[in-house]
């Protein structure tokens, strides 16, 4: 086998793994998508029905809920494959995911700070990030439209108002999945 053709295996082998990653990962940005939806309308006809701020420790309920949903998906569904792009993938969300709950902790207990903010850009910024990694201009445009829109949005917009950029961003999620379903049946 001559260097070409080595190179050329690797290249394959690396797309398919992609193309797989792609597939497996769709049913995880529609879960996410639909949880984040779902939540932020919640928290957002909660707090403007009572005037309640308190509605956003909510938010917590998010990982209690999609992380055993997502365990239960992924242990009835073919298993995607592990290599070093997967890796990476499941390390930037899983950073998000640190960074978002430990900002909100210290915005709570010690320092006020615009949270809805932060969280929006940094879960644009992951998002994008996944998309450079898998290399899919949906998934790209979907994170920069959540991290810069979303910023912009949180910017002018005050109170529970905000909560519906993660509304937006919760669709954005869903449906860059559901483009991603569709592209790699």
């Amino acid at each position: 086998m001559t260097a070409q053709q080595s190179l050329q295996i690797i290249s394959e082998t690396f797309n398919n793994s992609r193309k797989e990653i792609l597939r497996g990962s769709a049913k995880y940005f529609m879960l996410w998508g639909t949880l984040l939806t779902v939540v932020s309308l919640v928290i957002y006809l909660l707090w403007h029905l009572t005037g309640k701020p308190e509605w956003n420790f909510l938010w917590f309920a998010m990982p209690v809920i999609g992380y055993p949903i997502a365990a239960l998906m992924g242990k009835y569904s073919k298993a995607m494959p592990q290599n070093e792009v997967s890796k990476m993938l499941g390390n930037v969300w899983g950073v998000f995911g640190v960074f978002a709950i430990t900002l909100s902790i210290i915005a709570i207990f010690l320092v006020p700070m615009r949270v809805s903010l932060i969280i929006v850009i940094i879960m644009g910024l992951a998002e994008c990030m996944s998309g450079v990694l898998l290399k899919n201009w949906p998934i790209i445009i979907g994170g920069f439209l959540l991290g810069v829109g979303g910023a912009v949005f949180a910017m002018l917009v005050k109170g529970e108002a905000q909560l519906l950029i993660f509304t937006l961003g919760g669709v954005l999620l869903l449906v860059t999945g559901l483009i991603m379903k569709l592209q790699y049946k």
